[in-house]
């Protein structure tokens, strides 16, 4: 075993773990006598940690709760994990952004260099959940793609779909977005940007060779992803982006269409900026208020409009004519 300081972490790391640990099994861990572990735990003590021990044949020893917060340790797995918990703060939806970017730099300052520039490597973007559900990456996976952008390595992969063969890209960042981990890489494939979901990942080894990154279209691979959530080619904007006057209080239409760009007129009315896929869809979004409203333009949301209003009168007119049972 090694010496002191090293088996003193060892054994913090393993009360750490949520059970009662018979103390000749910690000793067995630890490879020291029964009275060298007494003389370690008493050493842990000293430091503030709240260490209980239980006699009798299924007693042992346990980590209790203090009333300080004593000095933790945390293994490669877990200070990871840790950081990227803190890292997705700002799109919990619980204020607690200041005080997690603060522990976050506590956390990061005493991390190897290896795990900080894992953490470095990913972005969160937009809310860890989904009203779809999310879904669960490999750890592993996470790791070999972020080392892959990181170290600027042609990453390949095995992907399911039409083409499901493997796949050589060159990875720009790996991203966290409504539920899903993606990456956004230059796929030397199709000689294109591209996103790939983490989910359906298989990294292959090995990486290489060494590639020099490109510009990424919207400035950032956070900002590229989201672009591609709104149908966007190019910045992160939506593609139809129409003005309407809603007779709503503002507040009121943020409530449905948190996204829209929104002025106050009156207290009962507000003038919006809202954007969608199409035109039908800033229509759609408009309709769902349920209030009575007026297009400002541009003029293909008029047509659009239009058009619709066509589609419902001769839906309703089809609906109202009447029914010949001999025909």
């Amino acid at each position: 075993m090694t010496g002191t300081p090293e088996r003193t972490l060892e054994l913090l790391s393993l009360l750490q773990v949520p059970r009662s640990w018979p103390g000749d099994e910690l000793a067995r861990r630890l490879e020291v006598t029964t009275r060298t572990l007494r003389r370690d735990i008493d050493r842990l003590r000293e430091m503030g940690y709240r260490i209980e021990a239980d006699k009798g044949p299924d007693g042992g020893y346990r980590m209790g709760a203090g009333a300080d917060l004593p000095p933790l340790r945390f293994d490669d797995e877990q200070a990871v994990a840790l950081a990227i918990c803190l890292r997705s703060a700002p799109v919990s939806g619980v204020e607690i952004e200041d005080a997690a970017h603060r522990a976050l730099a506590t956390v990061r300052q005493v991390m190897p260099s290896r795990l900080r520039h894992r953490i470095d490597r990913i972005e969160i973007a937009g809310s860890l959940r989904s009203a779809t559900g999310t879904s669960t990456v490999d750890p592993e996976v996470l790791k070999a793609v972020s080392e892959a952008v990181g170290a600027r390595m042609t990453l390949r992969f095995g992907y399911p779909g039409p083409d499901s063969v493997s796949r050589r890209v060159q990875p720009h960042g790996v991203v966290a977005r409504n539920g899903r981990w993606y990456l956004v890489s230059w796929d030397l494939e199709k000689d294109d940007w591209r996103t790939f979901r983490l989910d359906r990942m298989s990294p292959r080894t090995p990486t290489g060779p060494a590639f020099i990154p490109r510009p990424v279209p919207t400035g950032s691979p956070a900002g590229f992803l989201a672009s591609r959530a709104k149908g966007s080619s190019g910045g992160n904007e939506w593609p139809c982006v129409g003005r309407v006057e809603i007779d709503l209080p503002a507040a009121q239409v943020l409530t449905w269409i948190p996204d829209a760009e929104v002025e106050v007129v009156t207290p009962g009315t507000a003038r919006a900026g809202i954007g969608s896929w199409s035109w039908a869809g800033v229509l759609a979004a408009v309709l769902r208020l349920d209030a009575d409203f007026r297009i400002l333009g541009p003029d293909a949301l008029l047509s659009a409009g239009r058009d619709l209003g066509h589609r419902l009168h001769t839906s309703l007119a089809r609906r109202e004519e009447p029914h010949d049972p001999t025909a």
